[in-house]
């Protein structure tokens, strides 16, 4: 496959159904799902401009959404200004290899920089080798260990 220039924009309200698709397969990977509620709610949270809230990024190529990344800034205890938490990263399976993750790891890294954000944090899975090749050349592996109440 020829590879073709990859952007990266802002989410439009014009996106929802390739969105939709593309965040279903992210659900899928890490076999969970959410209700048409959920969906809703968080199309329109993303597509939201008050900065408190989420912001999404998508990779475009050729006209086609490839990739969609979500992330928000937060308040952090040890630090005086915000930081910025990538919380979903996806490139369609056709698009992997492309250069559409790094785009959009880089581009919230712009973001994050004009916000005045000096951090940029996400998780993974453990098994998610294939990102975890890309994220080791783009971020630095921490030794925490996530909990959450069951």
């Amino acid at each position: 496959m020829t590879k073709h220039t990859v952007t990266v924009r802002p989410l439009r309200a014009a996106d929802e159904a390739r969105w939709r698709e593309l965040w279903t397969g992210y659900l899928t990977f890490y076999e969970a799902s959410v209700s048409e509620e959920v969906y809703r709610t968080t199309f329109a949270r993303l597509l939201d401009s008050d900065e408190r809230e989420f912001n999404a990024l998508v990779a475009e190529r050729d006209g086609d959404l490839i990739g969609l990344v979500h992330y928000l800034f937060h308040r952090h205890c040890w630090r005086v200004e915000n930081v910025c938490y990538l919380q979903d990263l996806f490139a369609a399976p056709e698009a992997r290899g492309t250069g559409a993750g790094r785009a959009l790891i880089e581009a919230v890294y712009a973001e994050a920089d004009a916000a005045g954000a000096p951090n940029v944090y996400w998780l993974t899975q453990e098994f998610n080798h294939t990102a975890r090749q890309l994220y080791d050349r783009i971020g630095t592996l921490t030794p925490f260990i996530k909990y959450q109440r069951t």
